[in-house]
């Protein structure tokens, strides 16, 4: 999935995440964006590394580490989650589903 558009209004924004076991990282980056899901409309769709398809996302991608994070199935981070740029990510995606 390859999306570039902001999202249409009142569509949620398609937060992926591929996590490692035993991962702290993915632990408080599931728990981020629980919060940040009470503020945006966003839609988490959880992966885990050791399946085909989160596998396949980790090496088209690159990561490093986990957890993996896309946007509307773009390139967000890995690592620990930049909270604080994800929700201006997020307010910047309904801002523009606003407008459009």
């Amino acid at each position: 999935m390859t999306r570039t558009d902001p999202p249409a209004p009142g569509e949620a924004t398609v937060i992926t995440v591929v996590r490692a076991p035993a991962c702290h990282l993915c632990e408080d980056a599931t728990a981020a964006l629980g919060e940040l899901g009470r503020k945006f409309p966003v839609r988490v769709q959880l992966m885990e590394a050791g399946e085909p398809d989160g596998a396949a996302l980790v090496r088209q991608h690159r990561a490093p580490m986990f957890p993996l994070v896309l946007l509307d199935g773009v390139f967000f981070s890995s690592g620990r989650l930049p909270r604080k740029k994800l929700a201006k990510a997020l307010a910047a995606a309904r801002s523009a589903a606003v407008v459009a």
